[in-house]
């Protein structure tokens, strides 16, 4: 970790800003209740999307860059753009917060590129710790008691953080029964997920090439769009209704995720609703 990363590189007024941008106010405490707090209202507020890779946006693995993506812009990114920018406000709020580098799970067990994924590991200030993830699409609400390997029940299910056997230290997050990633708890800096971020943003391979996916977490469920397709979740029951026009699309995205466009992304393949991180 950089020096720059230990003591929270963020001015008050950044701070200000991303506070008002997830709606919370500046915590007295950098405790695990506040944390809690952050997370699920960064979630609520801040869409998981991929909009840039096909609005042919510059993605800059810089760290004011990306809190000025989220805080001024109010737009939202993927994992390596919302983590790190996560991670800058909290450490800037007192927390300690570094970067780890975990390897997507397919449903076949197999496992992705490395750096296919950025979570962070949490310190708060009583010394607990904590897996926080704000980039992972529909994922937990609250972070994750790093250190506990029982069952965690959240809003979103039941997760598991377990050791896997054979390997230097390496921990899976389960879901319902169900492998998300598997995680490597030795800190990164934020450029080691510059290859990985780079596959993801041009390889036809990757999932957020070959669609256009913009979700986000509400009271009651989820709404997303994939493609021209808007999706929502409420209390467990889905719809889903095509948006026609362009209008009606740069409405949907105005109306529930606060993005403006001046043109829309190219939309290759549609995608469904709760389209994880790759």
């Amino acid at each position: 970790m950089t020096d720059h990363e230990k003591s929270g590189g963020l001015s008050d007024a950044a701070v200000g800003r991303y506070l008002e941008r997830v709606g919370a106010a500046r915590p007295e405490r950098a405790d695990a209740g506040a944390l809690r707090e952050l997370h699920l209202r960064h979630l609520l507020a801040v869409p998981f999307e991929n909009l840039s890779i096909h609005l042919g946006e510059e993605i800059v693995l810089d760290e004011k860059a990306l809190v000025d993506k989220v805080a001024v812009a109010r737009r939202g990114g993927f994992c390596y753009e919302l983590n790190t920018a996560f991670a800058a406000l909290l450490r800037a709020l007192g927390y300690r917060a570094e970067l780890l580098q975990a390897r997507v799970l397919g449903p076949d067990g197999r496992v992705g590129i490395p750096y296919d994924h950025m979570a962070l590991l949490v310190q708060d200030v009583d010394g607990r710790r904590w897996l926080a993830d704000v980039g992972f699409g529909d994922h937990s609400h609250l972070p994750l008691a790093f250190d506990e390997r029982g069952k965690q029940a959240d809003a979103s299910g039941v997760f598991v953080i377990r050791d896997v056997p054979g390997t230097d230290g390496d921990l899976d997050v389960v879901r319902d029964g169900t492998p998300r990633y598997r995680l490597e708890p030795r800190p990164r800096v934020l450029a080691d997920f510059e290859a990985g971020a780079w596959y993801h943003r041009t390889s036809p391979a990757s999932h957020f090439t070959r669609g256009v996916i913009c979700s986000l977490l509400t009271e009651d469920g989820r709404v997303s769009i994939g493609g021209r397709t808007l999706y929502r979740t409420v209390a467990g029951e889905r719809t889903e209704r095509e948006l026609g026009t362009d209008e009606e699309l740069r409405e949907a995205y105005r109306e529930l995720f606060g993005i403006v466009l001046d043109k829309l992304p190219a939309a290759p393949v549609k995608r469904g609703e709760g389209d994880r991180n790759p």
